[in-house]
């Protein structure tokens, strides 16, 4: 294979050559370099193919041999095949040739340009049908005259920036008159690359020719002048450490302009400048990026803010400014995966197709904020992966519980070691999607102290009117946050300051009822047991009696995260059975429940089948849904005042000193002596007194408690109540309707007594539950203790004496007390 060693100009004149007929000749493959006419050549041929050609051509009088150039794409491990080789070349005449132990030292000169017709021979060596190329013809003499004057001003700029070129390579180049002969000349003495040189080469006109060269010639003086610009600018005194990084300032430049790597890891700010040019930024990060970009290039790989602002680059390159997630706006869909993975929860489901419809309509529309609120365990984590599954966005999930330090959320600022982005910051860019769903959980439970309030700073995260140019600490860039979808999880409102709860729209999830329970539990629950523990349907099954026993006695809770643990906890004794080989199928009934788990561990209260005079049945609601209670009431002989106890909290002792007052002044209304609140004193008592109670919604049940007390009334036991009271008689509405009435109607109880203005609470408790129970509304204290107490004194109180002792009052047979007209 021949190399090219040197280029040399030559004047003389070659054989003739007949360009009318074809004719066959041996072809010398040339590898990396281009032979244009009217050169002289230094050539080296070693190759066994080279050798023999050259020898064929040596064996005729006119020594011609055809040169043509390998494509750059080949490789040069093996010999060329006429498939690797152009099909224009240059017919040239071998001058010189002496042996050495390698190889052929040739000089030979080029005469015409050559054209393949057809392959004829490929051993010993290539030989192929040629013709002749007729000269270049000038299409446009005025555009070849123009063209060859700008090379000749370019050639002159060339010299200037090379004063090692010989005189006499100066003078021969700016004395020569053809245009075609000075483009071939700077073609053989520039390394203008294989592709070019050859297009150079294969030009049917002068004037394309001369285009190419002057296109060419401008690439190569403009990195000649780059180059001694660089090197102009280089030219300071400096110590070796300052030498070495201008010559690797110089090098980068150069390889820059140039498009070359020389095979080595490129600088670091060379990738961060690259993704940065390939980044979709808005303008305002792209300036900044840029800026601190321009810093860190100046700074040694050593310097500490060198390594800060690389990091500091790296995430404003990955995080995502402009790339959102496709929703899916398939209304049906969406509301077949919510009813997939939750059972119940209308309300929450129908907010969230609202929210779909309106970005269907309107796609440029803001994400909604909402707060999931309620017990633990009724599903308001994984109802945030429903809904992002049925968006078809991606999901991130923040735990702040317990979170205290502001800095968690925006972020600390660069000048802090180790500072870091927030949280918000950190989830997105995880995401990389500008608009996930993100689950701030357990938002009741943020803390604050001397760094700062948390809560504080989600007054923007969470406000739909400023998070779309929030601004982390750390990029200090604005980001706009108005895409994301935003759901927060809390137990409690009450820990939530206003203005953060003023910002999100709360939905309350209520604990699920028994039934309810029921249906999670054989969807959702015991496949998912069943499927964690190793088993099979066709191996473990349990009955709806168990299932609902469990439920019943065995947790306590408003959710479903105990009970799942305790179904759990049956399907591993199953499957210690099925591994022992005990059986191969395990069903599970009501029966077997206590060989499983045990004895019971809880009791709910009951509706008692007779309620005294004096006790009246209330509702209460707690973090793990409703219960009732029982509040007893005696009178005590020669005692004054009223006793209180049970751990009742002071708004649950001001309701009972209201009950108390409200009576005494309306005693005569209701038949009761005013003396007997002079002469006895009264003890109120709530049962369960290791359990702190509170709340304004037991005045209207220690009320009718006291009422009954004091008439001899009794309560009927399938009736219980709720509401707050005043002094002036009016029935106040109340929290947690839901649970509440749940919890009565586990209880047995069927009749509820409620707020009038709580009517509309009714809608979400579930409809199989309201078929069976008696509801009676009450707006005065009066209505609901005519609803509540029975018509007939059976139980009727002691009289006061006048000489101060107190008499029971005999009466022969029961007295009725008919209702008042409401």
């Amino acid at each position: 294979m021949a190399d090219n060693q040197t280029n040399n100009p030559t004047t003389a004149d070659a054989p003739p050559v007949n360009a009318a007929q074809p004719f066959e000749i041996a072809v010398l493959p040339l590898q990396n370099t281009t032979l244009f006419p009217g050169t002289v050549v230094p050539l080296a041929a070693g190759r066994p193919r080279s050798v023999a050609a050259v020898e064929a051509a040596l064996a005729h009088p006119e020594k011609l041999l055809a040169c043509i150039s390998v494509r750059p794409d080949r490789g040069i491990e093996q010999e060329a095949t006429p498939e690797d080789l152009y099909l224009v070349g240059t017919l040239v005449m071998i001058k010189r040739m002496m042996r050495t132990p390698d190889a052929l030292q040739l000089i030979v000169q080029g005469t015409e340009r050559v054209k393949v017709l057809e392959w004829t021979q490929v051993d010993p060596f290539l030989r192929a049908r040629v013709h002749v190329l007729p000269e270049l013809r000038t299409v446009n003499p005025d555009e070849v005259e123009a063209l060859q004057r700008n090379v000749r001003t370019l050639i002159e700029r060339a010299l200037a920036l090379l004063p090692q070129v010989p005189p006499e390579v100066r003078a021969a180049v700016m004395g020569a008159n053809d245009p075609v002969q000075i483009a071939y000349f700077l073609a053989s003495i520039l390394n203008l690359g294989l592709e070019q040189e050859q297009a150079m080469l294969e030009a049917d006109t002068a004037d394309e020719l001369l285009r190419l060269a002057y296109a060419r010639l401008a690439h190569e003086i403009e990195i000649m002048e780059l180059r001694s610009k660089i090197a102009s600018e280089a030219q300071t005194e400096m110590d070796k450490a300052q030498r070495d990084y201008i010559l690797r300032q110089q090098m980068k430049a150069i390889q820059k302009e140039l498009g070359e790597d020389e095979g080595g890891e490129r600088a670091e700010a060379e990738l961060l400048r690259e993704r940065l040019n390939e980044a979709d930024l808005p303008d305002e990060v792209r300036t900044e990026a840029e800026r601190e970009l321009r810093r860190m290039e100046r700074l040694p790989s050593a310097a500490p803010d060198y390594h800060v602002i690389r990091s500091y680059l790296e995430y404003i390159l990955e995080l995502p400014w402009r790339k959102s997630s496709e929703d899916k706006l398939d209304l049906n869909e969406a509301r077949r995966i919510l009813d997939e993975d939750h059972y119940g929860l209308e309300d929450i489901k129908e907010r969230i197709l609202e929210f779909l419809a309106v970005v269907k309509l309107r796609p440029d529309s803001k994400s909604p904020i909402l707060c999931f609120v309620g017990p633990p365990g009724v599903g308001k984590t994984s109802l945030g992966r429903s809904i992002a599954r049925a968006l078809g966005r991606e999901f991130e999930r923040l735990s702040l519980g317990g979170v205290r330090d502001e800095a968690e959320l925006r972020g600390h600022r660069r000048t802090y070691i180790g500072a870091m982005p927030g949280r918000i910051i950190q989830a997105l860019r995880r995401a990389k999607v500008n608009n996930p769903v993100m689950m701030l959980d357990e938002i009741d439970k943020l803390g604050n102290d001397y760094r700062g309030d948390p809560s504080a700073a989600l007054l923007e995260i969470l406000d739909p009117q400023q998070n779309n140019t929030f601004r982390d600490h750390y990029i200090d860039l604005p980001f706009d946050l108005s895409r994301v979808f935003f759901i927060a999880t809390a137990n409690q409102l009450g820990p939530i300051p206003p203005p953060l709860r003023d910002r999100m729209e709360i939905i309350a999830l209520a604990g699920y009822s028994e039934r309810e329970k029921l249906h999670i539990a054989k969807q959702y629950l015991v496949p998912r047991q069943v499927r964690e523990n190793g088993l099979t349907p066709e191996q473990f099954e349990i009955t709806d009696a168990a299932l609902e026993l469990i439920a019943g006695r065995y947790t306590r809770e408003a959710g479903v995260r105990q009970y799942e643990r305790t179904i759990g906890s049956v399907a591993r004794k199953a499957a210690l059975k099925i591994a022992q080989g005990e059986t191969q199928h395990v069903r599970v009934d009501e029966a077997d429940i206590k060989e499983y788990l045990g004895a019971p561990r809880f009791y709910p209260e009951q509706a008692r089948k007779e309620l005294p005079a004096g006790v009246a049945t209330g509702m209460a609601w707690t973090e793990m849904g409703g219960e009732i209670l029982f509040i007893e009431a005696t009178l005590l002989p020669g005692g004054s005042g009223l006793t209180l106890t049970g751990q009742l909290g002071e708004v649950m002792q001001e309701s009972a000193r209201a009950a108390r007052s409200y009576l005494w002044s309306h005693a005569a209304e209701f038949g009761i002596s005013p003396e007997m609140f002079k002469g006895y004193g009264i003890h109120l008592h709530v049962p369960a007194g290791a359990i702190p109670k509170d709340g304004p919604s037991a005045g209207v049940a220690m009320t009718i408690a006291l009422a009954s007390l004091l008439t001899g009334r009794r309560v009927s036991p399938n009736t219980s109540m709720t509401g707050e009271i005043t002094l002036s008689g009016l029935v106040f509405p109340v929290g947690g309707i839901k649970e509440k009435v749940l919890a009565a109607h586990r209880a047995g109880i069927r009749r509820i007594i409620l707020p009038a203005r709580n009517e509309a609470d009714l809608e979400d408790i579930p409809a199989d539950v309201r078929r069976e129970l008696e509801f009676t509304f009450a707006t005065r204290i009066h209505e609901a203790l005519d609803a509540a107490l029975e018509r007939t004194v059976s139980n009727p109180p002691p009289a006061p004496t006048t000489d101060g002792m107190h008499e029971p009052a005999h009466t022969e047979e029961p007295e009725t007390i008919h209702a008042r007209e409401a």
